[in-house]
């Protein structure tokens, strides 16, 4: 298969997405279907896209120090001209708005790691979970298929061995999964 051929197959697949609602057919007529196996592939496609034209366009005096899956890290004086440089020049659409969170005594949050600066300048990270968080998993007794079951596990696993940094964390952690997924089990 050539390249052409893919880019029609994924221009087809982008471009005749039908959904029904209240009665009505209608056609999507921007962006990527909900659900569709394709569409995790070319959001990530899109925003690597926007990413490096954001780092290759961006002027000298706010150019991010690290950049990693969107994490920033800029000069204080330079977040907000930063981020204006991104919402104005870089998505052409419009469709996609970027925000930022400053650092807040030494400790910021992103996704469900929060990021702490220590004293001697290494970086601590720990899971973080939001005060909403309940803690249910698939109840081990429901009729989904055990493959599932085992990968929330090993995913809450995987989390906290590779990305906790602090061995006394990951203990922590992981009586809290113990905690939680027995819940599960016993439906508490």
């Amino acid at each position: 298969m050539e390249v052409d051929d893919v880019i029609k197959l994924l221009h087809f697949i982008l471009t005749t997405t039908y959904f029904r609602f209240g009665g009505q057919l209608y056609r999507q007529l921007f962006g990527a279907a909900m659900g569709s196996p394709v569409s995790p592939l070319v959001a990530d496609m899109y925003m690597e896209f926007l990413e490096q034209k954001a780092l290759t366009t961006s002027p000298e005096e706010y150019k991010p120090i690290y950049v990693d899956d969107i994490l920033e890290i800029l000069k204080r004086d330079a977040v907000e001209s930063f981020t204006e440089h991104l919402n104005n020049s870089i998505d052409e659409t419009g469709s996609i708005k970027f925000t930022y969170e400053m650092e807040h005594e030494g400790s910021l949050l992103f996704l469900d790691i929060l990021i702490t600066r220590q004293q001697n300048g290494q970086l601590k990270l720990t899971v973080h979970r939001k005060k909403t968080h309940t803690d249910q998993y698939l109840h081990f007794e429901s009729h989904h298929p055990l493959e599932h079951k085992i990968t929330v596990i090993r995913t809450l696993v995987a989390r906290s061995e590779n990305l906790v940094t602090e061995k006394c964390d990951k203990d922590k952690d992981r009586e809290h999964i113990k905690s939680a997924l027995g819940a599960c089990v016993l439906g508490v």
